[in-house]
């Protein structure tokens, strides 16, 4: 990682699973990597944030590993080319992924700044968030913690509080923080706004590393001893740096805001002027999309008539939707979700009883994402399944075999090179080959355009634990 003394290095939090967005945000592709608003995804919209080469290095990314191909991919795609991205084996919430971030980053730079914050908000103005980033600068540089909170706008219930205190010594725009509330009741909430003391918490931080590392120690000795064995014993994967996953399981889950921010007496507040949302919820959506003059966000394959208030979103089968109001209804190819826009913020306890059930729904999507691209399961019977699969240009499955299943390739378009047993076959539109079970086999894609086939797989168990990889590009085992 490299840092040029003086700039502050982004640290992109992406652990979140965004239950509250299901079925469009699941555990294997949450809202983060989804494009919610505009074309970029939020993962894309907050690197190109913190795009500034002046003020920022190269960002460092806290990742799940199930999603490292993707991000790695995304960031690409916004002409991010140069990350680190460290990857977690499992969530253990924001403060051990930010203690792992400042402790990387003070290896290279020992006065570094870490300025840490999750992917999966929404910040419209990137001059606006650059200019308070700067004046809290100078707060951060004295060894203070700076958290940056917003002017409510609504009386929200999903937000966490700062309360205000008094002007931090000689430096202009930033207060002491006086307290924290954390998601109050509404009663609360209008006593809250009423005093005009508090901001909303943006969950976004600017930290000079050491002196983090310093109050760690002496407030979540734990947390710190696990995230400095998970570093030493880290290893490189491809373009990802790997926890050591015994030591990191050690560490205690919570949150950057119980571990310190509520203890310490380092943090101060700016207060900023740029448009946030966490997007934490369906109707957070509904506000923030252009409506149509019922106040309907009609996005996809959906018709609506007598309908007000609505926010429907069609990309499975068509949504239909007549004389009804302040409806959310989410249709997936899988899954239809239908609330009420006042109870949205309840959607993540139906995620939680599908889990709980051993629902696929409740973590999977209907698109299966792979490092190669990506299948879909489009029929399954006895004995049979069928699938779509989409391999990118220039990338290839792992040479493998399965014990319990033949499998018969469609090339629907595009141009497929397969490796059966020692030969190697070139297979174009519409030409189709016969893999016997046990047979080693390889499919690669050597053309510019996706390659798309169909795979009719016959069998007597066609679970996905029956691959045996002999050999892999993506180092997966």
């Amino acid at each position: 990682m490299m840092h040029a003394r003086g700039r502050i290095v982004p640290v992109l939090l992406s652990g979140g699973t965004g239950s509250r967005l299901w079925p469009l945000s699941r555990e294997t592709y949450p809202k983060q990597l989804l494009s919610l608003l505009g074309e970029k995804t939020l993962l894309q919209q907050t690197a190109l944030r913190v795009a500034d080469p002046l003020l920022f290095t190269d960002p460092l990314v806290i990742a799940n590993t199930e999603h490292r191909f993707v991000i790695g991919e995304q960031l690409r795609a916004v002409g991010v080319s140069n990350p680190t991205i460290v990857l977690e084996p499992f969530g253990r919430n924001t403060a051990p992924a930010v203690a792992i971030a400042a402790l990387l980053a003070s290896q290279s730079e020992p006065d570094a700044m870490i300025l840490a914050m999750p992917v999966d908000h929404w910040v419209s103005d990137h001059a606006a968030f650059r200019a308070a980033v700067s004046s809290g600068l100078p707060a951060a540089r004295r060894g203070r913690f700076v958290l940056f909170g917003l002017r409510p706008t609504a009386p929200a219930t999903g937000f966490g509080y700062i309360r205000m205190g008094g002007e931090a010594a000689a430096l202009p725009d930033v207060r002491d923080v006086a307290g924290f509330v954390e998601k109050p009741d509404l009663t609360m909430v209008e006593r809250l706004l009423a005093c005009n003391e508090h901001l909303w918490n943006s969950g976004i931080f600017l930290l000079p590393a050491r002196q983090f590392i310093d109050e760690l120690a002496e407030r979540e000795p734990d947390i710190l001893m696990a995230c400095r064995r998970a570093l030493a014993g880290a290893a490189r994967d491809l373009d990802f740096l790997r926890l050591e996953e015994k030591a990191f399981e050690a560490c205690p889950s919570i949150s950057i805001d119980y571990a310190v921010m509520e203890k310490t007496d380092k943090a101060v507040v700016v207060s900023a002027a740029f448009d946030w949302s966490d997007i934490g919820s369906w109707s957070a959506l509904w506000t923030m999309s252009e409506k149509d003059d019922s106040g309907n966000v009609v996005i996809g394959d959906a018709v609506m008539e007598d309908a007000s208030g609505c926010y429907v979103r069609g990309e499975g089968p068509l949504v239909a939707a007549l004389g009804v109001d302040d409806l959310v209804i989410a249709a997936s190819p899988d899954v239809v979700l239908v609330t009420t826009r006042n109870r949205d913020q309840d959607v993540s306890k139906l995620v939680q009883r599908l889990k709980a059930n051993g629902h696929r729904s409740a973590t999977q999507t209907h698109s299966v994402r792979r490092p190669w691209g990506y299948y879909q399961s489009i029929h399954s019977g006895e004995r049979f399944q069928v699938k779509r699969i989409t391999v990118n240009p220039g990338a290839k499955l792992s040479l493998q075999k399965h014990f319990h299943r033949a499998e018969h390739w469609v090339v629907v378009n595009g141009t497929a090179i397969v490796t059966r047993d020692d030969e190697e076959i070139l297979l174009r539109e519409n030409e189709s080959i016969f893999v016997p079970l046990g047979c080693t086999h390889r499919l690669e894609n050597p053309g510019k355009v996706p390659l798309n086939l169909i795979e009719v797989q016959s069998g007597s168990y066609l679970g996905e634990d029956d691959i045996v990889r002999v050999q892999d590009i993506y180092q997966r085992v």
